[in-house]
């Protein structure tokens, strides 16, 4: 038997949160450890549904889903967000798959009891394996039809493909490598013990507050509640060795930096920053490419979640893809008023998004398209 409770994120879920991701695929962002994070510094108001096989002291926690309560304005509705916070990248419950069906159901009827609005969001939502397929036969069972936003293609490896290991992009990056290894000594260094992440997480931060994301003040640091959270964020899961910063140094100067999570076997490439003065030498793209090779031959990672669009630089390295899914539902009888206005939003910026992008790769094939300058006529003797 299958029961459900809702409550705000709790640290003695812990111990059940580690059982529970040996038996289910994975997410981070579903962690109580980030979650306690965005509760404490008020980041983002979170509800947490918890389903439990059994009862009494031998019950086992069998599913996990944090969701968020978001308003975008005074007037408009409540919606349940499946990314519990601002900076998550997936928004799939972790459900142990031999109670998926069961699990699924519990939960859309806990919302449905509970009084939490039945507007909900999936955004990022992992459009792979069983529970993905166990929340379409859910819908389907209670007569919902989603509307889904928008279906994509996610930069994902595993240990048995993904990686670019021939081609032009890969001819790249070993000159690259090689231009930049004339500079001095090269070194990678991924170190997972908390006082270490502190520190290499602040460099990261101030080298993407440098970079162009700092001029536009969308770097972490450009908002206090934002660098409030993420320090938060970073200094709970380095606790439990969940998080780390691989760094690429340059006769000891970090001129790349590669934020990390981790959740069961897979590792999450967060974020990224570089030094802008090391740029022709793609630091970055040359970061992620070593840390990748180097996770996914030790014993612990079998899988690379991105966290980018296939459009990234991630997407030119590897291969590999993960289907996601972007869906708006309301479980409630019929399509509120409130289901309506947020479908109308989110629509509305998905066609944005759409116009954006065909603008961006009309202008890049214009650019490719431009004929090379002709050569200057050489100097008479």
């Amino acid at each position: 038997m299958i029961t459900v409770t809702i409550d705000s994120p709790k640290p003695d879920l812990a111990p059940h949160w580690d059982d529970l991701v040996a038996r289910a695929p994975a997410n981070v962002f579903m962690n109580p450890a980030a979650l306690l994070a965005a509760v404490a510094t008020r980041f983002a108001v979170i509800r947490v549904l918890l389903a439990w096989e059994g009862d009494g002291a031998q019950r086992k926690l069998v599913g996990i889903w944090a969701l968020q309560l978001r308003r975008l304005a005074p007037l408009w509705p409540v919606v349940l967000d499946a990314l519990p916070f601002n900076y998550a990248f997936v928004s799939s419950p972790v459900v142990d798959p031999a109670y998926a069906d069961a699990v699924i159901a519990a939960f859309f009827s806990a919302i449905g009891r509970s009084g939490l609005p039945r507007i909900l969001n999936l955004p990022s939502l992992d459009a792979e394996g069983p529970i993905y397929s166990a929340i379409l036969r859910e819908l389907a069972q209670r007569g919902i039809e989603p509307l889904v936003l928008s279906k994509l293609s996610r930069p994902y490896v595993t240990r048995e493909a993904g990686v670019k290991r021939s081609g032009s992009t890969r001819k790249k990056m070993r000159q690259d490598w090689n231009r930049l290894s004339a500079l001095g000594t090269l070194e990678l260094v991924n170190d997972r013990t908390p006082a270490e992440v502190g520190r290499a997480f602040e460099t990261f931060l101030a080298l993407e507050q440098a970079s162009w994301k700092g001029d536009r003040g969308t770097a972490l640091l450009s908002h206090e509640p934002d660098a409030a959270f993420v320090r938060r964020l970073m200094e709970n899961l380095a606790e439990r060795r969940e998080a780390s910063v691989a760094q690429l140094r340059v006769n000891g100067e970090i001129i790349a930096a590669q934020v990390l999570m981790y959740c069961g076997n897979t590792a999450y490439t967060w974020k990224t920053a570089f030094d802008a003065a090391y740029a022709r030498y793609s630091p970055g793209a040359l970061l992620v490419d070593r840390i990748t090779n180097e996770l996914l031959a030790g014993a612990e990672i079998q899988a690379v979640n991105s966290c980018a669009a296939e459009s990234s630089f991630m997407g030119q390295l590897w291969s590999g893809r993960r289907a996601m899914a972007d869906m708006l539902i309301d479980i409630g009888p019929g399509k509120s008023l409130g289901y309506r206005i947020e479908a109308l939003r989110l629509t509305g910026y998905q066609r944005l998004r759409e116009l954006r992008d065909r603008l961006r790769d009309r202008l890049r094939g214009r650019l490719r398209e431009r004929p090379a300058p002709a050569a200057k006529p050489a100097k008479a003797a």
